[in-house]
């Protein structure tokens, strides 16, 4: 077996699974009384936008904002493309528009949303009172300080004009149907992008106690935003929200479950740890060559040949200068706590095929990829310390480049064990 290729074929498996291009068809609804108006947001807003125009047959108008280079042209839909995951101008000028567009409408109108991961960085119109360089300043905090997404997004939705439920308020009382696909673990839609078009159940305390937990001292506006705490969010039960319908059209457990479909067909036993596994990308990886080993050398929770299978968003906390999204610094942990051990390959990639800010999805290993660096001159844990993971899977040529995929479930991390690994491997 070409260990490689059948990990990759793997990934390309749990891609199809959240293609909007198949996911989106049977859920649109049926064209109302009125006007149709699309919008939406994320790095599958381009993609979604296509299928739903590429099937409606009725008039239709819209914009949505999606990821530079993450595009699609369409007709009748204008596709934005703004910064990702430092928000930018063209990103709070589209959401300036998308709140414009909703508002004004009657209850014979349809807001069709489309609303998928990085969205929350997109839709960045900032809250009275508050100017971008704000909001940019805390995001790139935050993206430093290892919280995890719903964290993260607690913290967007209190300086924001759109996002935790504004924009379902701003578009009563037209009928508002979301469809998402979703990134983040759970699955909740009050996570996705900041859940623009349903209630927030969380507070402007909340979001000063994530600031606080991570030790991030926002902005003086920010700070006094927060403090003042009068701009909240719509909650449950908010009778602007109520006639709202949400649908998930694809999630992460789906595309592990077509992985792992596709690992059976060839012979592998899948083993699906979890689509919502969090945590360091280091400490994860620890317990993920413990678990590989397992199976290597004691056959539980299955006998090789075996795949296990993972989703998600882990977190990393920056220390060092280096290069590398959390898929490869997972995967460079990984190498580490496996130490060459044989018959033991992995792939670790995001799904919109962008780690990080980097231009990979991710990486593979094999169990000589720590040999081959050392050849090569590399030192895998100074490299490691200093969060250069890119510079590592570089230089062995094991970079995976997919180019953007315009969808966006999250992490796909398999670890893939031979029949004969543990046989003549390190313990």
């Amino acid at each position: 077996m070409d260990q490689r290729r059948f990990l990759l074929d793997l990934f390309q498996a749990a891609l199809g699974a959240a293609d909007p291009l198949r996911r989106v068809p049977a859920y649109l609804p049926a064209p109302p009384l009125g006007r149709t108006v699309v919008v939406g947001a994320g790095k599958a807003a381009g993609a979604m936008a296509k299928a739903v125009e590429d099937l409606w047959s009725g008039p239709l108008t819209g914009l949505v904002v999606t990821r530079y280079g993450h595009g699609l042209p369409c007709r009748r839909i204008e596709v934005v493309e703004a910064g990702h995951p430092v928000p930018d101008a063209a990103g709070a000028d589209a959401a300036r528009r998308i709140l414009a567009l909703v508002q004004g409408l009657s209850a014979d109108d349809l807001v069709l949303c489309l609303i998928s991961g990085g969205g929350s960085a997109l839709l960045a119109l900032a809250a009275p009172g508050l100017a971008l360089a704000d909001k940019q300043a805390v995001n790139r905090a935050l993206l430093k300080s290892g919280a995890d997404i719903a964290e993260m997004n607690t913290v967007r939705k209190h300086l924001s004009a759109i996002k935790g439920g504004r924009l379902a308020a701003a578009a009563h009382p037209a009928r508002v149907v979301s469809l998402l696909i979703s990134d983040v673990p759970g699955d909740d839609p009050a996570v996705i992008a900041s859940g623009p078009t349903v209630p927030d159940p969380t507070t402007f305390a909340d979001a000063e106690a994530v600031l606080k937990k991570y030790r991030i001292v926002p902005p003086a506006a920010v700070a006094a935003h927060l403090a003042a705490g009068g701009y909240e969010t719509p909650k449950p039960g908010d009778a602007r929200l109520a006639g709202g319908e949400t649908h998930i059209i694809a999630r992460p457990q789906a595309a592990l479950e077509a992985a792992a479909a596709l690992a059976r067909e060839g012979g592998v036993t899948p083993v699906i740890l979890g689509n919502d596994i969090e945590g360091e990308a280091r400490e994860v990886a620890r317990v993920m060559a413990a678990i590989a080993r397992q199976v290597a050398h004691h056959g539980q929770p299955a006998a090789s040949p075996a795949v296990l299978l993972s989703g998600g968003e882990t977190t990393v906390t920056v220390r060092g200068s280096g290069r590398g999204g959390r898929n490869a610094e997972f995967l460079l942990g990984l190498a580490l706590a496996l130490d060459g051990a044989a018959g033991i390959h992995a792939l670790a990639c995001d799904s919109d095929g962008i780690d990080g800010t980097e231009d990979n999805a991710g990486a593979v290993l094999a169990p000589d990829s720590l040999a081959r660096a050392a050849k090569a001159g590399l030192d895998a844990k100074a490299l490691f310390a200093d969060n250069d993971a890119y510079r590592f899977f570089a230089a062995l040529g094991d970079l995976v480049v997919t180019g953007p995929t315009r969808t966006n479930v999250n992490d796909f991390r398999a670890i893939f064990i031979a029949r004969t690994a543990g046989k003549n491997g390190r313990k």
